[in-house]
């Protein structure tokens, strides 16, 4: 399990601060739902988390290490679009993480070796209920089996920290109520701690153990380029689909607007 710590973190692009004094202490284990509006540098932290961007202020730590700057197989991303690759079939897919980490230059494995990465591909296409599916390609699947194609392909590398940037926006409500459960599961038996951007209050209090809103505290014309968003609710989620402060529900409700 990893602890994570975001020390006043800021980042700004050019003349434009995106987000601003970022400070978070992260249990491990935590599965942490990100809301706020559009714009708000949602993304942008977790693309920081990721390591694809580092913050122009402050630090983000691992277990007391700071984060790599480029990412690295200790962090699994899963988008809304699904990043799986058309030309191979599904067991292929989540075996190539595996091909790669042991053969980076050609990424193919033989005998004993590649043995051991299809049950090990296997073994997860069935716990993401695709062992019905392993020699389909992407096109022949539905949406919800293709996002949890996605999943299956982010958790292979068994990752500490797993990035869902609006995972399940695409999604019909009984495909992603389905696809909740398996995240939900998998996060369990896994112990990772999962950081997930949602527009979608009531799958943030669904899923989250936390829910974290970022919003800008100051929205004069002039102050929109030199301040950015910030944290400005941070709830622990008891176990219920709401709130503690049902008054609090209406405030995140509009900031995720």
């Amino acid at each position: 399990m990893t602890r994570v710590t975001v020390e006043n973190v800021w980042k700004v692009y050019d003349d434009q601060t995106v987000l601003e004094n970022v400070h978070l202490e992260i249990e491990p284990g935590s599965f942490i739902a990100l809301v706020g509006p559009s714009g708000c540098g949602k993304s942008t932290f977790l693309r920081m988390m990721l390591g694809d961007e580092a913050p122009s202020r402050g630090r983000i730590l691992l277990d007391g290490v700071e984060l790599d700057a480029e990412p690295s197989p200790d962090r699994g991303v899963v988008f809304q679009k699904y990043s799986v690759f058309p030309h191979l079939t599904a067991l292929q897919n989540v075996m190539l993480g595996l091909e790669f980490a042991a053969s980076p230059v050609m990424a193919r494995l033989f005998g004993k070796a590649k043995r051991k990465a299809k049950t090990e591909a296997l073994d997860m296409l069935n716990c993401v209920g695709l062992g019905h599916a392993v020699h389909k390609y992407p096109s022949e699947l539905s949406g919800g089996m293709q996002q949890r194609l996605a999943i299956a392909q982010a958790l292979i590398k068994k990752p500490k920290i797993l990035l869902l940037d609006e995972p399940f926006g695409a999604l019909d409500p009984g495909i992603r109520a389905e696809v909740h459960e398996i995240l939900l599961r998998l996060w369990r038996d896994e112990g990772m701690t999962v950081f997930m951007v949602t527009h979608d209050l009531s799958e943030a209090f669904k899923l989250g153990t936390r829910v974290i809103a970022f919003d800008r505290v100051r929205t004069r014309p002039e102050e929109m380029k030199v301040y950015g968003a910030t944290v400005t609710f941070d709830l622990k989620v008891d176990g219920k689909s709401v709130p503690p402060r049902p008054e609090l529900r209406e405030e995140l409700a509009a900031a995720a607007q």
